[in-house]
């Protein structure tokens, strides 16, 4: 058993992982080793999982077990957050500090799987009743399970395209989300609590929720003779193209290419739209930051293929919480693994040592005490 201690893990500016690695100048995106462009449409989702978790791609996600989701509220984010936090004393988890790897790994399989069950069952609404899971375990796959629980039946084109969005956007290194998680599961805490933490990184609206906002600009472009005026207006107002440039890549964004190909396979309506943006943009990006280099990323094409999916712009979040679940259980049990105590130490830049009297308010608690200043 690798139980985390007390020991804090050491100051440091980048973290050491064997989980993906993303390449700046050479613009790949690798999955312990393996370049996501010979993932995304061969091997599915299921065995993904198995690689990033277990770097064992026989390791299969399991049908989701049936698990009424508690509240569904239509907000898909809170509903996910709020449920998460009952499994663990439902299911009788322990904390990862108290177990070892194997179990480790087992809970993390069976909560992953239940977050998009928890996911479809909030996206289907409380208006419409549950689908039963006898028709639920028809299906043979996570994206298939997923569309099923949510509508009842699942076109395999859809199919096709949810499994490709949460290939490609299962993991990619440190992030916000993913390192509440580690921070989370540093502590010693159940696999459903540091998932609920991960999820609850990504409902604010700079964190996984880009792809909403560029559904609406490629609608607001869908009908136009040519983007460039529209695209033109947005930097004329000093607002950034949605969809372009990455913190990471100083080449272009890897998990766009075969994203991009598989919109142009499955007949996304949005293909044709997003091709114009990406060209136009990038003539006009080139044109008003000639030192930067702005290429498009994943956040361009994966409202065209999620919206292929009929999958609405406010579940988008949701969506990214399924795919990225499987990127957050390798760095828990990474995490775990290290036998580490996050702690980051902060520089302190406040006053300097004063008594008490200083502040502000302290005549109001002296008179609380019946006390005058002397």
């Amino acid at each position: 058993m690798n139980a985390p201690t007390d020991r804090a893990a050491p100051e440091q500016d980048s973290w050491v992982t064997s989980i993906a690695e993303a390449d700046p100048e050479g613009g790949a995106l690798r999955y312990r080793g393996v370049d996501i462009r010979d993932l995304v449409g061969v091997v599915p989702f299921d065995r993904v999982w198995g690689l990033l978790v277990a770097d064992d791609l026989r390791r299969l996600l399991p049908p989701a077990e049936q698990f009424p989701l508690p509240a569904r509220t239509g907000a898909m984010t809170a509903d996910v957050v709020s449920a998460l936090a009952t499994v663990s004393p439902v299911w009788g988890f322990r904390p990862l500090h108290d177990i070892d790897d194997r179990r480790a790994l087992d809970d993390l399989a069976r909560t992953t799987v239940l977050m998009v069950s928890f996911v479809a069952q909030s996206a289907r609404g409380p208006e419409l009743p549950v689908v039963p899971q006898r028709v639920v375990d028809t299906a043979s796959s996570v994206a298939e399970r997923f569309l099923v629980r949510w509508r009842g039946e699942a076109d395999p084109r859809h199919v096709e395209a949810l499994d490709a969005y949460f290939v490609t956007a299962a993991e990619h290194g440190f992030n916000a989300s993913t390192y509440a998680a580690r921070v989370v599961a540093s502590t010693g805490a159940d696999v459903a609590t540091c998932l609920a933490a991960g999820v609850a990184a990504i409902s604010g609206p700079l964190h996984g929720g880009a792809p909403a906002r560029v559904l609406r600009m490629l609608h607001a472009i869908d009908g136009l003779d040519d983007p460039r005026e529209y695209l033109t207006s947005v930097l004329d107002s000093g607002r950034r193209i949605m969809g372009f440039g990455h913190s990471v890549y100083r080449a272009r964004d890897p998990r766009t290419d075969p994203i991009r190909e598989v919109c142009r396979r499955v007949g996304a309506p949005l293909y044709e739209v997003a091709m114009a943006v990406e060209s136009t943009a990038a003539d006009l990006l080139a044109e008003r930051f000639p030192d930067r280099r702005l290429e498009p990323n994943l956040d361009l094409w994966a409202p065209v293929l999620l919206s292929f999916a009929d999958v609405p712009g406010p579940a988008f979040t949701s969506l990214f919480a399924c795919a990225r679940a499987a990127g957050w259980s390798a760095h828990i049990l990474e995490q775990k693994q290290s036998a580490r105590l996050i702690r980051p130490r902060a520089s302190y830049e406040g006053p300097g040592p004063r008594p008490a009297s200083a502040v502000t308010g302290w005549d109001e608690v002296l008179a609380d005490r019946g006390e005058r200043e002397p």
